[in-house]
């Protein structure tokens, strides 16, 4: 079986070792109802539709004065 005749340092390790941790963006499609990019099969976060249905309401702020009580 063979050998390394060198010390790989600990940089070259884990740089090695960084790319299985990667993370990889999915595919993104547009929303049919405002156009915003989504992941597919997931309710839209800008929106709140899905299928061409209102799935969440979308959020709004409330004033300072509701906030207060």
């Amino acid at each position: 079986m063979a050998n390394p005749k060198k010390k790989h340092t600990p940089m070259r390790r884990d740089m090695r070792r960084a790319q299985n941790s990667r993370l990889e963006l999915g595919s993104l499609t547009r929303c049919s109802n405002c156009g915003a990019a989504r992941m597919p099969h997931r309710v839209c976060p800008a929106c709140g539709h899905y299928g061409g249905e209102l799935i969440l309401p979308p959020k709004t702020k409330k004033d300072k004065k509701e906030g207060q009580s």
